[in-house]
């Protein structure tokens, strides 16, 4: 099967067709995937500012990233499920989209970005606390952060607005 077909039998499931049907639940759902994208983005903001040396700069590194840990977390599992629940309802269609693509890809870079920086950077934020400016590598992890974040954000933002014609 491949994977266009996929997408359309998963926006035939019961689940997929019940969602996008509905007039009450589709845009509560579609709103909670904002609200929840509003928190963690701001979230995410504060520790890459901090990171930078532009926010918060009277509170430690090792505090402000340590504290928004488990929040941004939380807040990328409830963004991530929502939005496979949007996908769901119309995933033939979205699959098609060259931005849901762009997200999709810019999703997955945001995914090896932790992965790369996770015990280079964001587990040895207590060692930064002693240092009298934070590491270059630290600096590229949060601009890298705020690049791909922005960028998954206007993808999606986009993904409403494509017609299924022009220069993609």
């Amino acid at each position: 099967m491949s994977m266009l077909g996929l997408c359309q039998w998963l926006a035939n499931t019961d689940f997929a067709t019940a969602l996008r049907g509905s007039s009450w639940v589709y845009p509560i759902v579609l709103t909670s995937h904002l609200v929840v994208l509003a928190l963690f983005g701001g979230m995410l903001l504060m520790s890459d500012l901090r990171l930078l040396g532009f926010a918060l700069t009277d509170l430690p590194v090792s505090q402000v990233v340590g504290r928004l840990r488990p929040w941004k977390r939380l807040g990328l599992v409830l963004m991530l499920t929502i939005g496979f629940f949007l996908f769901s309802a119309k995933a033939g269609e979205y699959w098609q989209n060259p931005w849901f693509r762009t997200k999709v890809t810019l999703l997955l870079l945001a995914g090896v970005h932790a992965l790369v920086f996770r015990s280079r950077v964001y587990d040895r934020t207590a060692e930064f606390d002693a240092l009298p400016q934070l590491p270059g590598e630290a600096k590229a992890a949060a601009w890298i952060s705020l690049v791909l974040w922005t960028g998954i954000v206007c993808a999606g933002r986009a993904i409403g607005y494509y017609e299924g014609s022009g220069p993609f």
